[in-house]
């Protein structure tokens, strides 16, 4: 599903139009501004009962190898986010 398909989906579903499911799935997903990126970007997490967590995780400096040469490089540290499913939705993708 991409994201035209979920903004007719939502809009089906809650009878919005699709310009206002549009502007609601862009204010919760956006990566600049939306609510869960930004959320994120302040060290919160974002837990939404029987769904599902979203977190950010630090990675820890480490040493990898470039595949075309074999070379060693660095890799810095980095924030990466993460999520967790909840009960609900595992219950759901195994039915």
């Amino acid at each position: 599903m991409n994201k035209s398909e979920l903004v007719d989906a939502l809009a089906d579903a809650t009878g919005m139009t699709k310009a206002d499911s549009g502007k609601a799935i862009d204010a919760l997903f956006d990566t600049d501004s939306g609510v869960i990126a930004t959320a994120l970007k302040k060290g919160e997490r974002v837990q939404i009962t029987g769904f599902g967590t979203l977190e950010t995780k630090q990675r820890k400096a480490r040493t990898g190898r470039n595949p075309r040469t074999g070379e060693t490089i660095k890799i810095p540290a980095t924030k990466t986010p993460s999520f967790r499913a909840g009960k609900g939705l595992k219950d759901a993708v195994k039915s």
